[in-house]
């Protein structure tokens, strides 16, 4: 178990080595999970009560991104890290109902799946507690398949192709995907991480932030200028959306490169974005997988846990573990941390994911 450990900002500014005396891990086999309070604020954040510990730690990396809960099976979808073509990325599926048994699956259609989402077509009202069938992939592809958006129903393993192309173009490596839960477009981001990982041919399209509409099949671009355009995500009140740039890793990593989340203000009735902005610039690592909650902080997957901050920027504390975690996903009063061959749990969280009253039918 662990508690909140408060951390001396003071001390810290003139003693680099302070931080490194917090906590201790074992980097081979991580075991330690800390919750370390960079801000007062962050122990009303999490409750007093929080605690965190492991729930696996496995000879192979089975969780890497996405984190999406599906109410008819009770189970929440997490993507593998991807090893080779002979050993292509599953789907690790984690039942809520049955204390956080795993499984391992592939669906249809889906080759190199990463980020993802809940989906909600068009024709479906997306209301509080009725979350739908169907995920939505990003499937990074391979060098046969195009990367595309894939509409999952994990109940009848069906799956439908969405969207694979920009007019004619292929996308790189589809990252991370979200929808906008007023207009059903679907905001998503390219990367060149297949590329990186051998999976995928050179790059033939920039870094970018997109938006698509189901609707009527318009895709546009929102937003460019990144390194390697990754996480994404709305602010509560869906007037701000964040993106993480991970640039600082390529081939290997180089850390003069972007670990930086961007802020844009969402425009013309939630259709564009404007006013880029530095939010927040990740201290270890690079800022991955992101997420928000009911009060507007920020929450991402870095190089030694989850970092969150409020809406100003400000570092409000970690859930340390001391590797990197891609990603990450809320449950009611809980948080599930990937750090690829570890999962790990904080209980009695008071924070509340934005997406929890939709997805969990709770508030």
């Amino acid at each position: 178990m662990s508690s909140i450990i408060p951390v001396d900002l003071l001390a810290g500014a003139t003693n680099p080595g302070y931080f490194s005396t917090l906590a201790t891990t074992n980097i081979s086999n991580p075991t330690t999970i800390s919750l370390l309070a960079y801000n007062d604020d962050f122990t009303t954040l999490l409750g007093a009560g929080a605690t965190a510990r492991q729930l696996y730690s496995l000879d192979w990396e089975a969780f890497h991104e996405m984190g999406t809960y599906n109410r008819e099976t009770n189970s929440v979808y997490i993507t593998s890290n991807y090893v080779s073509l002979d050993d292509p990325i599953n789907i690790t599926v984690l039942d809520l109902g049955n204390d956080y048994s795993i499984s391992s699956t592939q669906f249809p259609d889906v080759h190199e799946a990463n980020g993802g989402t809940n989906w909600y077509p068009p024709d479906m009202p997306q209301t509080n507690g009725s979350t739908p069938p169907r995920l939505l992939f990003c499937d990074e592809g391979d060098f046969n398949a195009y990367s595309q958006l894939v509409s999952v129903d994990p109940v009848t393993n069906t799956s439908t192709v969405v969207l694979n192309s920009f007019l004619g173009r292929n996308f790189s490596s589809i990252n991370d995907v979200r929808q906008h839960p007023v207009t059903g477009d679907l905001w998503f981001t390219d990367a060149d991480y297949g590329y990186f990982q051998n999976f995928r041919p050179a790059p033939t399209i920039p870094k970018q932030v997109y938006r698509f509409d189901p609707r009527t099949g318009q895709v546009q671009v929102a937003a460019d200028g990144f390194d390697q355009s990754n996480g994404l995500e709305f602010s509560p009140d869906l007037k701000t959306l964040y993106v993480t740039d991970t640039g600082a890793q390529h081939f290997a990593p180089n850390l003069t490169r972007p670990a930086t989340i961007y802020a844009f203000d969402v425009v013309n009735d939630g259709k564009a974005l404007a006013n880029r902005r530095t939010f927040a610039y990740a201290d270890s690592g690079f800022p991955d997988g992101i997420h928000a909650d009911t009060e507007g902080n920020v929450w991402a997957g870095c190089g030694d846990g989850i970092h969150i901050w409020n809406d100003a920027g400000v570092l409000l504390g970690k859930i340390w573990i001391g590797v990197t975690a891609n990603n990450f996903a809320f449950l009611p009063g809980k948080v599930l941390v990937f750090s690829n061959a570890q999962l790990w749990i904080v209980e009695n969280v008071k924070a509340v994911g934005r997406e929890i009253c939709r997805d969990f039918g709770v508030c």
